[in-house]
């Protein structure tokens, strides 16, 4: 469709009126609708930042029959769609963003576009909108990694390997494990590589999303997912350049 905005945050924004316009009683375009579903569908990083109720509205009348149980006034249905949209908008016009996130995204995308990267994308998203998710991918982006990059290798893992084990079958086969090195220095900051990871597996069974917790959950702040997302983009990133440099060489 030619007459549609270049920039994918132009394109959320305008998938996003069009869906309010159908949801108060305007004009809504159903054929960019399913034009815009479809390419932001298409990426597997975007799809996950998707409101579920463009996810699964093919089109404007299925979406019509979720609005219109969910919310009753115009105004709570807008709101409901401003809300949805929050994340995907603040990814796409970069809000939050810090620098290494940019070469951390490109490193992941070149090993893995539909496991490591969009485990990435789902990080950053949900780093100040939602800290338990964002605790809960940032594990799941070094399992991603770490899973890769041993059946790259031909190696095997046991099925309910946590991730300090998959961590430490991944360090052993691209000789990052702290024992495989004699030079103090090196041993300790592998040593401190592995500490780091563990703590994150243990995060994640504290505060992260991914289990119930009692009657007095612990909830992490932004800025505690923001560390656990930035800690395990730098850690999944170290993992994958050296397995392409052992690969190169």
């Amino acid at each position: 469709m030619d007459d549609l905005p270049e920039s994918l945050s132009e394109r959320a924004t305008l998938l996003q009126q069009i869906m309010i316009a159908r949801a108060t009683g305007g004009d809504a375009d159903d054929a960019a609708f399913r034009f815009l579903r479809n390419e932001f569908m298409s990426d597997i990083g975007l799809q996950a930042l998707l409101p579920p109720f463009v996810r699964t509205s093919r089109d404007l009348s299925q979406f019509w029959g979720y609005i219109g149980q969910h919310s009753g006034t115009y105004k709570e249905r807008r709101s409901h769609i401003w809300e949805g949209f929050r994340s995907l908008l603040d990814h796409l016009e970069g809000r939050h963003r810090a620098p290494p996130d940019q070469s951390v995204g490109e490193a992941l995308s070149s090993f893995d576009t539909e496991g490591a990267h969009a485990a990435w994308q789902k990080a950053l998203a949900r780093r100040h909108t939602d800290p338990d998710g964002a605790v809960t991918a940032a594990r799941s982006l070094l399992e991603t990694v770490c899973k890769g990059i041993l059946e790259r290798q031909s190696l095997t893992y046991p099925d309910d390997a946590d991730l300090p084990k998959l961590y430490q079958l991944t360090a052993e086969s691209l000789n990052l494990a702290p024992s495989q090195h004699t030079e103090d220095t090196f041993k300790a900051i592998l040593g401190s590589c592995q500490q780091v990871v563990n703590r994150l597996g243990n995060l994640r069974n504290k505060i992260g999303d991914a289990h119930g917790q009692g009657a007095r959950p612990i909830k992490p702040a932004p800025r505690h997912a923001a560390l656990a997302v930035n800690l395990a983009g730098t850690m999944a990133t170290f993992l994958v350049e050296t397995w392409a440099a052992r690969t190169s060489s």
